[in-house]
């Protein structure tokens, strides 16, 4: 077997390998961003820890297919970059949509999350999800406003019956 057949396939299983542990995958049209707009965007996915790599379209195909996203094919068509997600799954979507609203030449072509394929129109709703500590804080803020009455309302109940008492 030749060398470059080898390099191939170690390749293709490290890309199956991501994919398998990511929750979210995105895929994106970047041609046309300039180095200064690329290596702005790979800092913000970095720091929500997403990985963000360019792959050649067959070796991702071949991954794609060992795990079952033969839908993967359609999209992967010319250059297209990869973001994987694996803490927050809507991280990669949420950070590549708020860049293509400044950067016109990013587009979202589409993706996976947690197994299942999702078109460009799903991305893109996945990624007007707030992140998962927003949707926490909300949650939290809806539980904490009928306590906060509740306590104010023993509160006043208890200054009436000593105000009775006095």
């Amino acid at each position: 077997m030749g060398k470059n057949r080898e390099l191939k396939e170690a390749k293709v299983l490290e890309i199956k390998e991501k994919m398998e542990k990511a929750q979210c995958i995105v895929l994106s049209k970047y041609q046309g961003l300039t180095v200064e707009e690329d290596t702005a965007l790979r800092k913000n996915l970095r720091e929500s820890g997403v990985e963000y790599k360019v792959y050649k379209n067959t070796l991702v195909t071949l991954a794609a297919k060992e795990l079952g996203y033969d839908g993967l094919a359609d999209i992967l068509k010319g250059p297209v970059s990869i973001a994987l997600g694996y803490d927050d799954p809507t991280a990669p979507a949420r950070i590549l949509n708020d860049f293509a609203k400044d950067h016109k030449k990013l587009e979202l072509k589409g993706g996976v999350v947690q197994g299942e394929i999702f078109d460009q129109d799903k991305i893109m709703q996945l990624a007007k999800i707030p992140p998962k500590e927003v949707l926490i804080a909300k949650l939290l803020g809806s539980f904490k406003a009928p306590l906060s009455k509740a306590v104010y309302l023993l509160n006043a109940i208890k200054e009436q019956k000593e105000s009775q008492e006095a």
